[in-house]
């Protein structure tokens, strides 16, 4: 019974980042969450250390169900997924998982195969044409498969963590990318200040 509960709860439930559930969400939190600039850029700004990138896996691999949705794709289509770790000091502070469909990558969009530790986002947001299509937060508890890929290095598991998605629009491909902030990162940094 376990398992098929735990089966049943592999992904947060999404919302959108002005809906009014988001109001449950610290303010600390919420300021990166819904930071439309570059995240790369706001860690590696707010990052006193060396900033880095580091490639936990990447491979072919299936979409969970609402990411299919998203990106409308088939049932657990098969992608491109990469996951990464942002880290200042060789300390994670974000945990980012990246889905490519596999027609996403022709043409300029094929490059996204071959990062290897570059950050993404000094890619997207280094094209004008690149597009933010939907931003969307949720809370990630132990029962989401995603919290526990994000929280592996750490020794005091939180409770709870926040994260976001955003569907961009590459080369005219679109490009899923997940992010999990981590406590690291959310507790000892302020968020971006963002004027709405």
């Amino acid at each position: 019974m376990t398992s098929l509960l735990y089966k049943s709860f592999r992904e947060p439930v999404w919302m959108d980042v002005h809906s009014p559930g988001a109001t449950t969400v610290p303010k600390r939190v919420y300021n990166w969450l819904k930071d439309p600039a570059s995240l790369t850029r706001r860690v590696t700004d707010a990052c006193n250390g060396q900033f880095s990138v580091r490639v936990r896996c990447q491979g072919w691999g299936k979409a969970m169900n609402s990411e299919s949705r998203l990106l409308n794709l088939r049932l657990r289509a098969t992608c491109l997924i990469r996951e990464v770790e942002l880290l200042c000091d060789d300390e994670p502070q974000v945990f980012a998982r990246t889905l490519m469909p596999v027609r996403s990558l022709h043409g300029a969009a094929r490059r996204l195969s071959y990062l290897r530790n570059k950050p993404l986002g000094k890619v997207l947001f280094a094209d004008p044409h690149t597009r933010r299509e939907k931003l969307q937060i949720a809370r990630f508890l132990p029962q989401h498969k995603s919290f526990h890929e994000a929280v592996a290095h750490l020794e005091d598991v939180p409770d709870d963590l926040w994260g976001r998605r955003t569907l961009f629009r590459y080369a005219g491909k679109p490009i899923l990318v997940n992010e999990v902030f981590l406590p690291t990162l959310v507790d000892r940094v302020p968020g971006p200040h963002i004027i709405v």
